[in-house]
């Protein structure tokens, strides 16, 4: 048998059970939360007192390069040189005019100068400059622009091609700006790095990136080991500095892949120390010579000599003497 409620008992009896839970609420301080993500100003975005946590960057992260390019800008140069080339009037498609014009064109040269525009830094009070040997290679003429717009002309002091590392010098009558050799074998994957150069002639360009890789080889010749970097390098930057966030310079600024973007290489500068001291010398640079030919392992070669993993290298050839 079903028991009948009035409804005055009903709604007494809901009455009862919310002042029930609105005391346990307040006892508890449930509402306290509620009310502190309350905006007691509607017309305002909301306000709340427990914002999600802010990142907090690493100490090494820099807010501005702005004083890093102040202290170091005024010792990278502009390097403008001038070659005087040959040039050979030839007739296509018919071997007669080609030999009789080439042999009187050969007797008559029509010369042309030619431009070139790189950078470079000052690495000393007296006026030495560390650039790329392409910059300066073959030059008649080299003209070194600083950054308070006085122009020197410079004298090679020595270049190693394998390397592509060029010392040049000019004369001013006070003591220059310059810039310290760093470390760039204590640089890391990762770290902020910045580029200063003289991108299509835009003199004391600035740039900043990460350093993207280390020990690229790039096919650039038999001492491959760049630094690559996703600070923007366009020709021009040739020769110029890669900073580290002491103002060292780490490297030195030397290739782009033409088609890709952020994809810069710079010699690393403790490479370019191991030849400086011969070149300031004005002494070519000289090397060991093991003296056998090396070819690269492959799998057929591995094969053929009974190696599991085709690693390491072949000595293919053995000189005499």
């Amino acid at each position: 048998m079903q028991k009948k409620y009035s409804i005055k008992t009903v709604l007494l009896t809901a009455f009862i059970a919310a002042a029930v839970v609105l005391g346990v609420a307040v006892r508890l301080d449930w509402l306290k939360a509620c009310r502190a993500q309350m905006n007691p100003n509607p017309s305002s975005p909301p306000t709340y007192s427990n914002p999600a946590p802010t990142y907090s960057p690493p100490a090494k992260a820099p807010y501005s390069f702005s004083d890093l390019a102040k202290k170091v800008q005024a010792a990278v140069v502009n390097i403008n040189t001038s070659k005087r080339v040959q040039l050979r009037q030839r007739y296509p498609n018919h071997p007669f005019y080609d030999d009789f014009f080439g042999r009187f064109s050969q007797n008559n040269p029509t010369l042309r100068q030619r431009n070139s525009l790189g950078s470079g830094f000052i690495i000393d009070k007296e006026g030495v400059i560390l650039t790329n040997n392409h910059v300066v290679s073959g030059a008649d003429e080299i003209q070194v622009k600083l950054a308070d717009g006085r122009t020197f002309a410079a004298q090679l002091i020595g270049s190693d091609p394998k390397t592509d590392i060029a010392v040049v010098k000019i004369q001013a009558k006070e003591s220059l700006p310059y810039v310290s050799l760093g470390n760039s074998d204590g640089i890391e994957i990762g770290d902020w790095v910045m580029a200063i150069g003289n991108p299509f002639g835009l003199s004391h360009t600035v740039t900043a990136g990460i350093v993207s890789a280390k020990g690229r080889v790039i096919g650039a010749g038999p001492y491959d080991d760049f630094i690559q970097t996703d600070a923007s390098i366009n020709p021009g930057n040739s020769g110029g500095p890669l900073f580290d966030l002491r103002g060292e310079v780490v490297g030195i600024n030397t290739a782009v892949v033409a088609s890709g973007q952020g994809l810069g290489f710079a010699i690393p500068v403790n490479m370019a120390k191991g030849v400086l001291p011969q070149l300031l010398r004005g002494e070519k640079i000289q090397r060991g010579y093991l003296g056998i030919g090396l070819q690269e392992m492959n799998d057929e070669i591995a094969k053929s000599l009974g190696v599991d993993r085709a690693e390491g290298i072949l000595v293919a050839q053995v000189y005499e003497d």
